[in-house]
């Protein structure tokens, strides 16, 4: 139960923040925003930062994992938010201000001291991705 009202509480504060209209859409921007960030990290790296996620965002960051994909480099703000845009992309709503409206929403509801700990162990370019 608790895990899922902490996922209400994170949902809502990015909906808000992203100026979306459902929880639905605001999903589809979160679950964008986790699966690009996934694919600039290695097993080692993602499992780490897995851990420090609550349980509904640790379970949407490994969904649909293809641990064989190559490993894409952190790269321009731009190039990032296209990639969290395309998926469902006829169904994807999310701004262009996704990433930061997500690194705030998770920012909210999670031990921040912990998330920063763990991206300073990780490539650089990972604390920039989730600054809001």
């Amino acid at each position: 139960q608790r895990a899922t009202v902490y996922f209400d509480k994170f949902i809502k504060d990015a909906l808000k923040k992203a100026g979306l209209g459902s929880s639905h859409q605001t999903y589809t921007m979160v679950q964008g925003v986790l699966q690009t960030f996934r694919r600039r990290l290695d097993i080692k790296e993602a499992i780490m930062f897995s851990s420090v996620l609550p349980v509904i965002l640790r379970a949407m960051f490994i969904a649909d994992w293809d641990p064989n994909e190559d490993i894409r480099p952190f790269e321009d703000y731009d190039i990032m938010i296209k990639e969290v845009q395309a998926l469902r992309a006829n169904h994807n709503f999310a701004p262009e201000t996704a990433i930061k409206d997500v690194a705030y929403a998770l920012r909210c509801n999670i031990d921040v001291d912990a998330f920063d700990k763990v991206l300073n162990k990780l490539p650089k370019g990972a604390i920039q991705f989730w600054e809001p």
